[in-house]
């Protein structure tokens, strides 16, 4: 069991916990999970938490493979209002920012957020030791290069131990920078192909021995779309698939575009390991 200071407030990880994806954003590579007006925003976050959600993750910056990169200015525009009327709409909703920007997360803390979800791989010690200084839980991803090329650095000796390294060495400094809640994501799809997805997840429960929850972002993604000959539209039964082998693996935390599928999909596994 894990439990995560957010603020003051504490967040129990007793059993897996559902973090739902709010894309404030034009060009997310989901069509169906961009948000483009503040009653929309309302109605989907109020409609997660609703099925079960503990988390909501806002982002104002696609991270798609390719995706173009914006304004510092443009990103802030985006999410900090948004962040500012969930919070205030949901009170008692724990929300994290979705950003490797320092003044994009500090304004978004500013605003309600209570987590920061590193995309950048954690290789920002400025974030880190905002998250420390804020005292909220950061949330740290592998990745290699930027959205914009992370594609071209896939070659790996041993991808699995080449990311537990990397998370033990991480973890370290982050420590010694102050972080007193760490969660990790080995980043699916992120300086990954699609096979290197599989060969993660296979191998997923090797990062519990880092003692910190882990987080897996596999909703919709290429590796289920791509696999199966479909569109990211067609993907949740996919989707439920793979979040089924991560929380039997050890996931805690899944990040999500359906909120409601994969807090069944936690039951039924809650019921299926109990029995």
């Amino acid at each position: 069991m894990y439990s995560l200071n957010c603020k003051g407030r504490l967040l129990i990880l007793d059993h897996p916990v559902v973090m739902g994806i709010l894309n404030i954003t034009p060009d997310s590579f989901y069509e169906g999970s961009r948000i483009s007006s503040g009653e929309e925003l309302i109605r989907q976050a109020g409609s997660m938490l609703d099925s079960g959600a503990a988390i909501l993750d806002l982002g104002g910056l696609s991270t798609r493979p390719g995706a173009g990169a914006i304004s510092i200015d443009e990103e802030i525009k985006r999410v900090v209002p948004a962040i500012r009327l969930v919070s205030e709409r949901f009170p008692h909703a724990f929300i994290s920012i979705d950003s490797y920007r320092y003044e994009v997360a500090k304004a978004a803390l500013g605003a309600g957020a209570v987590i920061v979800n590193d995309i950048g791989a954690g290789e920002s010690d400025e974030l880190v030791k905002l998250a420390a200084c804020e005292k909220v839980p950061y949330l740290c991803m592998h990745m290699r290069g930027s959205p914009e090329n992370m594609q071209q650095f896939t070659s790996y000796m041993d991808l699995v131990t080449e990311v537990l390294d990397y998370f033990i060495r991480r973890k370290k400094e982050c420590i010694r920078m102050g972080i007193k809640d760490l969660i990790i994501d080995p980043g699916f799809g992120f300086a990954k192909t699609i096979q290197q997805n599989f060969i993660l997840l296979k191998h997923l429960k090797l990062l519990n021995m880092l003692n910190s929850p882990v987080l897996v972002g596999l909703s919709r993604k290429a590796t289920i779309y791509k696999t199966l000959g479909i569109q990211a539209g067609e993907a949740l039964n996919g989707t439920t698939v793979l979040h089924t082998l991560a929380i039997s693996q050890g996931a805690s935390i899944l990040r999500t575009h359906d909120v409601k599928e994969a807090v069944e999909t936690i039951r039924l596994w809650k019921s299926y390991a109990e029995a």
